[in-house]
């Protein structure tokens, strides 16, 4: 079977779990090589585990690499240890794709937002993505045939209460998705993804004013009903789901395949069918 990411390599930066593992295996799946990008100690025999799960299924190199997204030195570090990793025998080293997965949340109505909540989101948010393409841009391809993803969010512009912080970081990373495809059109194209409700704990984590903020949205989303087999996930409406994580791994996927090299500068929604609430 052809495989059309055969000996590419692709930073997807926290692929221990959730989208980003669901990323790394639908790369993994195409031939692509991965460095698995993790913050927390924590997450090393997770990171561990998935790399040799992903190298004795799918035949290609995956290395797990700590580094963390949100310190100013993070994102150089990890593509110098990238480059350690997988330079060739002759010292040619690419990077083709980056998936800017990393994210973080922490939720709060107006009144209670503090500086240290806002520092924090934005540095992993939007200083690190930055910072990653920044340390990257030199081993970019040179023949337009690069990718770059990065995953935002449906609270980039939906004003869902709770998210002052999240929600405006997300829209920055859609602005820099958007700059970036300009400015590095010779390299690669630069597209984000824009999920609505995942299945995992950041969505279940959300605060019961926020779930009922969101509960109409869903309801008038149409992938988002239900059926037979679904599991229930007790923070959505009855007869609802939330979107598997594969199911956003495939758009993403899409996006870095040679077929989407007309597809730059955008916004792809990946969320059930996106229904705006005026």
């Amino acid at each position: 079977m052809s495989r059309p990411l055969e000996g590419k390599l692709a930073i997807i930066t926290g692929s221990s779990r959730g989208i980003g593992a669901a990323i790394a295996e639908n790369l993994a799946s195409k031939g692509c090589n991965i460095a698995l990008n993790y913050t927390s100690p924590s997450s090393t025999s997770i990171a561990n585990d998935l790399a040799a799960q992903l190298t004795s299924s799918h035949n290609i190199k995956v290395v797990p690499i700590q580094a963390d997204i949100g310190s100013p030195e993070g994102p150089a570090k990890l593509v110098q240890d990238v480059k350690s990793a997988f330079s060739s025998s002759d010292n040619t080293f690419q990077i083709d794709i980056i998936i800017n997965n990393a994210g973080i949340a922490q939720n709060a109505l107006l009144p209670d937002v503090t500086i240290p909540q806002f520092e924090a989101t934005y540095r992993v948010n939007v200083l690190g993505p930055l910072l990653l393409v920044q340390a990257a841009q030199p081993y970019l391809p040179k023949d337009r045939s690069g990718r770059i993803v990065n995953i935002s969010s449906v609270s980039s512009s939906t004003g869902f209460v709770t998210q002052s912080v999240y929600g405006g970081t997300k829209a920055a990373l859609e602005a820099m998705t958007r700059t970036w495809s300009r400015e590095l059109a010779q390299n690669a194209t630069v597209n984000a993804v824009n999920p609505g409700p995942v299945e995992g704990p950041m969505y279940a984590s959300n605060a019961e004013v926020f779930l009922e903020g969101i509960e109409g949205w869903i309801k008038h989303t149409p992938l988002m009903k239900a059926q037979e087999g679904d599991v229930k996930d007790e923070s959505l409406p009855d007869g609802t789901r939330a979107a598997r994580t594969g199911e956003i791994a495939g758009v993403v996927g899409m996006l870095c395949g040679m077929e989407a090299g007309w597809i730059t500068g955008q916004v792809v929604c990946a969320n059930g069918g996106m229904v705006m609430l005026h």
